[in-house]
């Protein structure tokens, strides 16, 4: 049986790159991944989410710190 395009590796790896964890269930239904293998790209891709995540709030933070010292000038 020819897996369908949506279960392929490129897709799923492109589907991954652009919308991130919203990608997890094409890793879940795909029928040719084993158990281990779907929670350890679950884990590693929530922790770089979570990195992410955290790296995108920090640097809002920066740069409300930058706009109050050009307001101030």
């Amino acid at each position: 049986m020819d897996a369908k395009w949506y279960f392929r590796k490129s897709f799923i790896i492109m589907a991954l790159c652009c919308v991130g964890p919203l990608a997890l269930p094409l890793i879940w239904w795909r029928p040719q991944t084993t158990w281990a293998w779907k929670i350890g790209l679950t884990i590693v891709i929530f922790v770089l989410s979570w990195i992410t995540f955290q790296a995108t709030i920090e640097s809002i933070h920066t740069l409300k710190e930058y706009y109050k010292l050009i307001e101030g000038l």
